[in-house]
């Protein structure tokens, strides 16, 4: 795939004009945060891998696990560490009166706030781990949390072309495989459960620029629609009121 040169030397000249060592990265066991690792371990810098489990599903921590493993084992500049977040969030959702999305976005934004404490004390950059459908599509991310980053090298990519770019990159087939999830929950729902579509349907959506739909894709129409407009000021800048308009 084309972009893979060019989203590597993307990175390295951001890093470098920034006067930074490197990238951390969240490592959540899913496709997104593989390819981003991979992408930026193949720059040659630093990059600091990490996981941050708040009652992790078993299944997917071992796939965070595997995925810094082979990292390790197949560039000499990735370094990680574990990062447990339980006993953090358990106090923190005592401590705060909220709702259950209210909770789940607490888990997004306390991993953000780790990644940057991290990257402060090396010198580093947060890699963001969000494609297009998400980021620009329907908004399907937490703001300042997984959000919250430096730079994002795979967020003009639809989802598709990350599975194809892990592909080429010889992303464990195991991570290849797993339903998408944002692991927020601990209820075992894995994104399209959230969505109500594939992201295969969500891309299509997308891209649609009018004609004849069947019965599901006007129902994917509406789905993406009512996700765009309800997470839209994820995606623009915060509002700041003009004095002397």
């Amino acid at each position: 795939m084309v972009y893979k040169e060019k989203i590597v030397k993307w990175l390295k000249e951001y890093a470098e004009a920034s006067g930074m060592e490197g990238f951390v990265v969240g490592i959540s066991g899913g496709i997104d945060s593989a390819v981003t690792s991979t992408l930026c371990a193949l720059t040659g810098l630093k990059v600091h891998a990490v996981t941050m489990p708040i009652h992790q599903d078993p299944t997917l921590h071992g796939l965070s696990e595997l995925q810094i493993q082979w990292l390790e084992d197949s560039f000499a500049n990735v370094t990680s560490e574990c990062v447990d977040l339980t006993k953090t969030y358990d106090i923190f959702s005592q401590d705060v009166t909220t709702t259950e999305l209210g909770l789940a976005n607490s888990r997004a934004r306390l991993r953000m706030t780790t990644l940057y404490a991290l990257a402060a004390s090396r010198n580093m950059l947060v890699a963001g781990t969000g494609n297009k459908v998400e980021d620009f599509g329907v908004g399907f991310f937490t703001k300042y949390g997984d959000g919250g980053v430096d730079l994002s090298p795979i967020a003009d990519l639809m989802k598709s072309e990350v599975y194809e770019l892990a592909h080429e990159l010889g992303v464990p087939q195991e991570i290849q495989e797993v339903a998408p999830t944002d692991g927020l929950w601990g209820d075992g729902r894995n994104d399209e459960d959230q969505l109500g579509a594939t992201y295969g349907e969500l891309e299509w959506a997308m891209r649609f620029s009018g004609g004849d739909c069947s019965d599901r894709e006007k129902e994917v129409l509406k789905i993406y629609s009512e996700h765009r407009n309800k997470n839209y000021h994820k995606m623009i800048p915060i509002p700041v009121f003009k004095k002397d308009e």
